[in-house]
């Protein structure tokens, strides 16, 4: 393999000897003269006790294809020039061109390039060319997983690595828009008004730079907002079985929430509900204040798991400019799910239930770096499908323990109509004590007695077997619960205020009377 250097390096000498001729000095054979103007600083001495700028740049070429330039202490030019022409020599280093080793399963091992892991390869040339990003490096080989269809590769195939990893846009102008799994533009209003293109990886806020969680936040709903009240950066989990009702109640969050922005992530989503969620679910007023990712069941697993994290950048953005958005993720699992394919594709052990150990890191790396920041939020909603209606399950379990509460949907309330099926006994808010009143928290405590003592003694109920004034919870519940299930229920369509919905809970706690 021969090392190319390409031309931006000497068009650049050219130019600055073009620009100042009487600076020139003659030069030995093989040796390029010595730069004058503008370029006099790449290859400047010390000055002012610096360390030679241009010799710092020019030494991380290859000594094989490094110009040899004379090099003899000159002023070193303005901060601002010798950034730029650093970045100018950083273009001009050497491009190493591999070739595909083989091709198996999900996966391309790729020989040659020197990749990094994270960083992108372009795989093939011309309109057959498909980038892949690097998970796993052994020895000389990289492998990597493809961002696009492979349909014809073979081994030989030419790859090169670009010296970059994925990134995702930002800025107030992909308000309204939808996009793929990478942040590129699928709803054909044209190129994005983008500020700029970020890495999709990053870290965390760092722990004592976060603001505390103190400022609840609305979500529309009405059992949310008054028995599983949430923080402004709060993380929060949606748990349920297929079909009972997460994705329905996320979007009536996305509906009904009072945050500045939502930020919302489709993950392994079916095809056909992608469209009926914007039209129906979100509707054009709720589009508006949103930017959607979208990565189909169809799509690649590394597509699948970067569309998380470009929507976690995109949320991560507006935080650091001060605003507060909601990050809602649906879902959960299925980036986990995705993340599984590519650990296993790469060789990695199978844990429980199949999942590699880079999933559950993943998980915790994805879901910190929701939450406050120094001034802005991401206040994270995430929907986990859990496996068989097993709430023990791995992926569950784990996304428990990583965020400040969760949310139970109950099978049994969805088949008999009761929607949002929210199990309010099983929810828990682990902020909740800090963003409601005590008079809030006492009113809700009321309605939490009566319905735990309404279960407990629902067998003696169903059978006719409980004797009245038994038990004052009970007789409670008996006597008011139809006025109790009518405010846990909710229609799709309707937008209950927060302070609706406590003020229809203090006459509901009043009812209840003292207990």
């Amino acid at each position: 393999m021969t090392p190319v250097v390409p031309g931006p390096l000497a068009e650049l000498v050219a130019a600055a000897q073009a620009a100042a001729p009487a600076a020139r000095v003659p030069a030995a054979p093989g040796v390029l003269p010595t730069p004058a103007g503008p370029l006099a600083g790449l290859a400047s001495g010390p000055a002012d006790g610096e360390p030679a700028a241009g010799a710092a740049l020019l030494g991380t070429l290859p000594a094989t294809t490094r110009p040899a330039v004379a090099l003899r202490p000159l002023p070193l030019p303005p901060v601002a020039t010798r950034a730029r022409w650093a970045r100018a020599v950083t273009a001009a280093g050497p491009e190493l061109t591999g070739t595909v080793r083989s091709a198996v399963g999900l996966g391309i091992e790729v020989a040659g390039t020197g990749a990094a892991v994270g960083e992108v390869v372009v795989v093939g040339e011309g309109t057959d060319a498909v980038q892949a990003e690097v998970v796993a490096t052994t020895g000389t080989l990289a492998r990597c997983m493809p961002l696009g269809t492979v349909h014809g590769l073979r081994a030989g195939t030419p790859a090169r690595a670009t010296g970059r990893s994925l990134r995702a846009p930002v800025g107030p102008g992909l308000l309204g828009r939808v996009l793929d799994g990478l942040g590129r533009p699928i709803d054909g209003k044209g190129p994005l008004r983008a500020e700029a293109w970020l890495p999709v990886e990053g870290d965390a806020p760092h722990p004592l730079e976060r603001a505390r969680v103190d400022t609840p936040l609305e979500l529309g709903v009405r059992v949310l907002d008054t028995l599983v009240t949430v923080g402004r950066g709060q993380r929060l989990g949606l748990f349920a079985g297929s079909g009972v009702g997460k994705s329905s109640l996320l979007s009536m969050i996305a509906r009904g929430t009072d945050a500045e922005v939502s930020v919302i992530a489709l993950v392994g989503e079916r095809g056909r509900e992608v469209r009926e969620f914007l039209e129906d679910d979100l509707g054009p007023e709720g589009l508006a204040r949103s930017v959607v990712v979208v990565a189909t069941s169809d799509e690649p697993p590394l597509v699948r798991l970067r569309s998380a994290f470009v929507a976690t950048r995109i949320a991560e953005s507006l935080r650091d400019q001060g605003r507060h958005a909601v990050l809602m993720m649906d879902s959960l699992t299925r980036v986990a799910m995705a993340q599984r394919e590519i650990g296993l594709s790469v060789g990695e052990p199978p844990a429980t239930r199949g999942y590699p150990p880079s999933t559950f890191a993943l998980l915790a790396r994805l879901l910190e770096r929701a939450g406050t920041g120094a001034t802005g939020s991401v206040t994270g909603l995430y929907t986990v499908l859990v496996d068989g209606d097993d709430h023990n399950e791995p992926i569950a379990d784990a996304a428990r323990s990583i965020l400040d509460g969760h949310v139970v949907l109950d099978r049994r309330l969805a088949t008999s109509g009761h929607f949002p099926s929210v199990d309010a006994l099983g929810s828990i808010s682990r902020v909740a004590s800090r963003v409601t009143t005590p008079q809030q928290r006492e009113v809700a405590r009321r309605l939490r007695a009566v319905m735990a003592a309404r279960r407990q003694a629902q067998d003696l109920l169903d059978v006719g077997a409980y004797a009245a004034g038994s038990n004052p919870l009970v007789d409670a519940a008996v006597q008011h619960g139809a006025a109790i299930d009518a405010f846990l229920q909710q229609r799709m369509d309707e937008r209950a205020p927060a302070a609706d919905s406590w003020g229809r809970l203090g006459a509901l706690a009043a009812a209840l009377g003292e207990l």
